[in-house]
C-alpha cells in the first residue's frame, strides 16, 4: 500500500534573534521544523537532521527557499539527492521548483536548482567580502573598534543572583543579561560570592 504522505515544513534563520514568522505562513501543514542556526555546516543544524529522519516516502517538504536549506551549492544538490532517495518530493516556494522523485524531474529544473544555488552562494561571497573591506577601511581611519565588554553593576549582580537563587543555569542567567559565562560568575565575586550557582541554590535550600 503507497504512504499517502504528509506534507512537512523546514524554516531556518541564522540567529536566535531572528523570526521565521514571513516563511511558509498561510501554508497548511501537518509538521513543521524551525531551526534556528547558521546554514553553514548541515551538520551543526540538529533541527534539519531530525527532519530528514522524520520524513518518508510519499512525503512532501516545503521550504521557503534554497538557502533555507543550504548555504552551498554542493550541500543544496546532495541534500535534495537524499530527500528523493527517501521518496520525498522537495518544494522550494519562493523559487517554484519541485523536485518530484517518482516523477522524472526536467532538465531545466535541475539547470535552475544548480545555476540560482551557485548565484545565492556567489551573493553571500560577495555580502562577506565587502564585510571584511569595510572593517578593514574603518580601521585604516582608526574608526573601527570592537564592542566594548558590558561593564559590570551592582544592579546587574544582584539580578543574577536572584535568577540563580530560582534555579536558572549560570547560561540561561547570561543570556538573559546579555553578558558572557564569565561576567555571570565576576558579577557574583562584587557581592563577595564565591562559587557560583550552587552555592548560591545550597543557601536558599537551608
Amino acid at each position: 500500500m503507497t504512504n499517502p504522505g504528509i506534507r512537512v515544513g523546514y524554516m531556518r534563520v541564522s540567529t536566535v534573534d531572528q523570526h521565521t514568522d514571513r516563511q511558509l505562513a498561510g501554508m497548511n501543514l501537518d509538521k513543521v521544523f524551525e531551526e534556528k542556526a547558521s546554514g553553514k555546516n548541515t551538520g551543526d543544524r540538529p533541527e534539519l537532521l531530525r527532519m530528514i529522519d522524520y520524513v518518508r516516502e510519499g512525503d512532501d517538504l516545503f521550504v521557503h527557499s534554497m538557502d533555507r536549506l543550504a548555504r552551498n551549492l554542493n550541500d543544496l544538490l546532495q541534500l535534495v539527492q537524499q530527500l528523493n532517495d527517501k521518496g520525498v518530493t522537495v518544494h522550494f516556494v519562493k523559487e517554484g521548483l519541485v523536485f518530484d522523485p517518482n516523477k522524472a524531474t526536467s532538465p531545466m529544473s535541475k539547470l535552475m536548482l544548480s545555476v540560482m544555488g551557485a548565484v545565492s552562494e556567489f551573493e553571500r561571497s560577495l555580502i562577506l567580502e565587502r564585510q571584511r573591506e569595510g572593517i578593514a577601511l574603518a580601521k585604516a581611519r582608526g574608526a573601527y573598534a570592537k564592542p566594548r565588554r558590558k561593564k559590570i553593576t551592582t544592579d546587574m549582580a544582584i539580578k543574577a543572583k536572584h535568577l540563580l537563587v530560582t534555579g536558572k543555569s549560570v547560561t540561561t542567567v547570561a543570556k538573559e543579561l546579555g553578558v558572557s559565562r564569565t561576567s555571570v560568575y565576576r558579577s557574583l565575586s562584587t557581592l563577595g560570592i564565591k562559587g557560583g550557582r550552587d552555592v548560591l541554590v545550597q543557601e536558599a535550600q537551608r
